[in-house]
C-alpha cells in the first residue's frame, strides 16, 4: 500500500505561481512513477504531468506544456509540481497519483495508477 498527501494548494492570481507537493509513504518511493492529474467542476479528470520512477522521464499535457514542472525528491519521498503563469483554467483539483508497475514510460491514463491522494484545491482569479 501506498499513502499519498498532497498539500500546497490555494488561491492565487492570474499570473502567478504555486508548488504542490505530495508526499509518499508505505513503499519504496524510488520504485514508483508519479504523476499529477486535475479535475475542474463539471469536468473529468485529466492528466497533467508524470515523472518516471528512474527520474529521468517526464510527460505533460500540452495544457502547461512550458508552465508546469514536475520533479522528485527520493529522499524525501515526495514529488512536486510547480506551476508558473497560472491560468483561470487551472483552476480545479489537483490529485497525486502513484504507478507501481515499474514500466519505463510516464503513462497519462488513470488506469495505469495505482493509488491516489486526496486532492488539494487550486484556485486561480482573473
Amino acid at each position: 500500500q501506498v499513502q499519498l498527501v498532497e498539500s500546497g494548494g490555494g488561491l492565487v492570481q492570474a499570473g502567478g505561481s504555486l508548488r504542490l507537493s505530495c508526499a509518499a509513504s508505505g513503499r519504496t518511493f524510488s520504485s514508483l512513477t508519479m504523476g499529477w492529474f486535475r479535475q475542474a467542476p463539471g469536468k473529468e479528470r485529466e492528466f497533467v504531468a508524470a515523472i518516471n520512477w528512474r527520474g529521468g522521464g517526464t510527460s505533460y499535457a500540452d495544457s502547461v506544456k512550458g508552465r508546469f514542472t514536475i520533479s522528485r525528491d527520493n529522499a524525501k519521498n515526495t514529488v512536486y509540481l510547480q506551476m508558473n503563469s497560472l491560468k483561470p483554467e487551472d483552476t480545479a483539483v489537483y490529485y497525486c497519483a502513484a504507478d507501481a508497475s515499474r514500466v519505463s514510460v510516464t503513462r497519462r491514463t488513470q488506469g495505469a495508477y495505482d493509488y491516489w491522494g486526496q486532492g488539494t484545491q487550486v484556485t486561480v482569479s482573473s
